[in-house]
């Protein structure tokens, strides 16, 4: 058996590790002036290896209490192919370790409940709880750091740009993202600045592009400078021509 007690700065993990050396039903020396152990010894229970094994088929973990006001889980990890290993990882000290679990004291088996708690059908859990309100963090914004992430934001909208009007509700929707992303952050130079640039896009098209293709990019252009622009609750909505698709 090996045990190896690794710290960080949020919990300690356990690993407790068994190694087999039996091949063919034999015990293998590792030593030669080592005594052979007793083959008696393979056969006696052990409720850490029922444990063990339990939790690896079964692919759950075990809620354990290491002391007063501490818990801890027990799981199995297998860093390699040949080698399973029993981990203890244990919670932060304290009454509420998992803040959206709440006590882990108050924790019981349904059996103790007089009603279900679960309502009448018992194969449905309300864990994890999820917030109703969507959090900023998990929300993807806009980042300009360093000058490539900006030109690489304006490059996205060029590209969809050229693919009018195949690309419309992309380029709409990149166009839209940049626009706010500069409201936000006091940039209104670049609504301007992509207005010159979609101007001359649409200079560029050459005359085999579609018909619809200059009129959206002209549309958008002007919408960039128009009084609605700051209007941060506003969208720039593609423009409604007889070439418009269904789908734009």
């Amino acid at each position: 058996m090996i045990v190896t007690i690794v710290y960080d700065m949020k919990c300690i993990s356990i690993h407790i590790s068994y190694k087999s050396k039996q091949e063919n039903g034999e015990v293998k020396k590792e030593n030669e002036n080592e005594e052979e152990p007793s083959t008696e010894d393979g056969k006696t229970p052990s409720f850490t290896v029922l444990l063990h094994g339990s939790l690896k088929v079964e692919g759950m973990v075990a809620l354990t209490q290491v002391g007063e006001n501490w818990f801890g889980i027990l799981y199995s990890w297998a860093d390699s192919k040949k080698k399973s290993n029993l981990m203890l990882s244990l919670f932060t000290p304290g009454d509420e370790p998992v803040n959206w679990i709440g006590s882990l004291d108050n924790l019981a088996p349904i059996s103790a409940f007089t009603e279900p708690p679960y309502g009448e059908d018992d194969n449905k859990t309300p864990f994890p709880v999820r917030p109703n309100d969507k959090r900023s963090y998990a929300q993807s914004c806009v980042v300009w750091i360093k000058q490539s992430g900006l030109q690489t934001d304006l490059q996205k909208v060029l590209r969809h740009a050229r693919k009018l009007p195949d690309k419309q509700q992309q380029f709409y929707k990149e166009l839209n993202r940049l626009r706010r992303a500069a409201l936000s952050f006091g940039f209104h130079d670049l609504l301007d600045a992509m207005g010159t640039m979609l101007d001359r896009e649409c200079q560029m098209l050459p005359g085999s592009a579609h018909p619809d293709a200059s009129m959206q990019l002209a549309h958008a252009a002007n919408a960039l400078r128009s009084d609605k622009a700051t209007d941060f609750t506003q969208s720039i909505m593609p423009l409604r021509t007889n070439f418009s698709q269904d789908d734009g």
